[in-house]
């Protein structure tokens, strides 16, 4: 077991580039119970009543997609994709904003985590956390790895990342958009994050990081959720916010490899982390009893409102945001896989939540459907799920359902994606989890026991033979009829009372993907053909 270190004022932290001069105190690889016990002296959280960790974020409840850089160098310059999402940053900005947040920290108390990312050793990468806060250290050793009590040891790491909430940049000197920064340096495997304590930040950078590392490696990253039947099958689930990608991976009948992010190998599928990071607005033991009992001691629960007094959760509250989060490790889930790997998956599953009510809430993918819809990562948002939404609900594209995220041009990504479906003879579907019989304020959202029993049946392999027809837009294939599910519900454009008015919202979520779609140049003929009728 690691042991505690309280060190003096002349203690060093070892970093593979700097090292912080003269902290007050080094606390490094201590255990959950040993952190909880840091953050509650220093105020940091509150335990709850079931003896989750209560913390707030401050300022920010969400990632700042625009306060995110990556050094530009003779390494990066031809291999990043830059533009809004991949902003560049000068070498010479990067130096002087770093050794100002190392500085920062120097008399004060720090946090050391070593951990890893890749559950297969093959691809695994090893990554030294140093934290301002103690929560913050226990967020990245439950969301990420924990390597061998050898590796722990390990003076060197791939890749160090510096958390440092109350250091704030200087635009006017650093040339960033804010005081909050994410900077990701390639070349010299550092990272730094400023200006937020916003946990999301550091589980989605090393998310970056390794879309960034693996294509190289002949490994495809995804940002999907992962599950494993009793037989060893494995089904992958894509999805953005909302479209319930950890709440449908979490089924109680599976085996649940992990909830978010993964890699794809020869040798089969691998989780990128050791935790789950599930939204728990509205949770109910009812609707997510995985989730719900893995809420208890060790958990980190971000911005969900506790009575002071009674220490009792409210998980309906919206009062500080809809974003609210809980983190905890995989070995909280009574039938997770641990390592969490599993071989090739023989089901993809896209999940978008059509808040317009035109996709239908089953369909078959052809392998060029399913690139397209890949390279499209379509959901539509509605007002309440994000701050700043009107009325109306907002159709959203994120390319391969992670755009934030990704560092190379998205059809490196699809690229890989279609070589390895035919390879391997994956079966794709797309589940639409929004609204049927009208949009939103019209129709009623799809109920989740209709969507278990969809994917239940399709995971079973029992719609492979069942009669399909084509939509009459979007061209995917919808099954005629499927065990535990109303056979009306199946047939979009016939749940809607007024069929003119499903045409013309057909007709307009058609042209939207066909506009998103022009921006992509790196896809075949095949995979453009695949787009719905305009």
């Amino acid at each position: 077991m690691a042991s505690e270190a309280n060190s003096g004022p002349t203690e060093n932290v070892l970093f593979d580039q700097h090292e912080i001069h003269n902290v007050s105190g080094t606390f490094r690889d201590l255990r959950a119970a040993q952190l909880i016990e840091h953050v509650i002296q220093r105020r940091e959280g509150l335990l709850a009543d079931g003896g989750a960790l209560v913390v707030r974020t401050g300022q920010f409840t969400g990632r700042s997609p625009r306060d995110k850089f990556i050094v530009r160098d003779d390494l990066t310059e031809s291999s990043v994709d830059w533009g809004p999402v991949n902003q560049p940053m000068s070498r010479e900005h990067f130096e002087n904003i770093y050794s100002r947040a190392v500085a920062f920290l120097e008399g004060r108390e720090v946090f050391v985590q070593d951990c890893l990312a890749g559950a297969d050793p093959a691809y695994s990468l090893s990554v030294r956390v140093v934290t301002q806060l103690a929560w913050h250290a226990l967020f990245a050793q439950q969301l990420l790895i924990h390597p061998d009590r050898d590796r722990a040891k390990s003076k060197s790491s791939d890749f160090t990342l510096l958390f440092v909430p109350g250091f704030q940049a200087d635009p006017a000197l650093d040339g960033t958009n804010s005081e909050t920064c994410i900077i990701l340096d390639f070349k010299r495997h550092v990272i730094l994050i400023a200006g937020t304590s916003y946990a999301g930040e550091l589980k989605k950078v090393i998310f970056t990081v390794l879309n960034y590392l693996l294509p190289a490696r002949e490994a495809l990253p995804m940002h999907c959720s992962a599950n494993m039947g009793r037989n060893g099958e494995v089904a992958l689930f894509f999805g953005l916010s909302g479209t319930g990608k950890t709440t449908l991976s979490a089924d109680p009948e599976r085996l649940l490899i992990g909830d978010d992010e993964h890699g794809w190998s020869d040798t089969g599928v691998f989780n990128f982390e050791g935790g789950c990071y599930a939204k728990c607005i509205r949770l109910s033991r009812a609707q997510e009893p995985q989730i719900w009992n893995a809420i208890r001691f060790g958990t980190v629960l971000e911005n969900v409102v506790i009575d002071s007094e009674t220490r009792r959760l409210d998980f309906n509250s919206e009062r500080i945001t809809e974003n609210t989060r809980a983190a905890y490790p995989l070995r909280f889930i009574e039938n997770a896989v641990l390592p969490s790997v599993g071989g090739h998956p023989s089901h993809i599953i896209f999940l978008t939540a059509d808040a317009f009510g035109v996709l239908p809430p089953l369909a078959r993918l052809t392998n060029e459907q399913a690139l397209y819809h890949f390279l499209s990562g379509y959901t539509a948002k509605v007002a309440g799920t994000e701050r700043g939404l009107g009325k109306e609900p907002q159709a959203t594209f994120s390319a391969c359902f992670g755009a934030p995220f990704l560092p190379r041009q998205p059809g490196v990504y699809a690229n890989m994606l279609g070589q390895k479906l035919r390879h391997h003879n994956v079966s794709c579907w797309l589940v639409n989890t929004g609204w049927v019989g009208g949009p939103y304020g019209t129709g009623e959202r799809m109920k989740l026991a209709y969507t278990r029993a969809m994917l239940k049946t399709v995971l079973s392999g029992k719609l492979e033979h069942v009669p399909t027809d084509p939509h009459p837009v979007f061209r995917v294939l919808v099954p005629r009829n499927c065990p535990g599910v109303p056979t009306e519900i199946l047939d979009a454009r016939g749940m809607w009372a007024d069929k003119a008015a499903y045409d013309r919202a057909a007709k307009e979520l058609s042209a939207r993907f066909v506009r998103n779609f022009e921006n992509f140049t790196m896809v075949g003929r095949e995979v453009r053909e695949a787009a719905p009728v305009s």
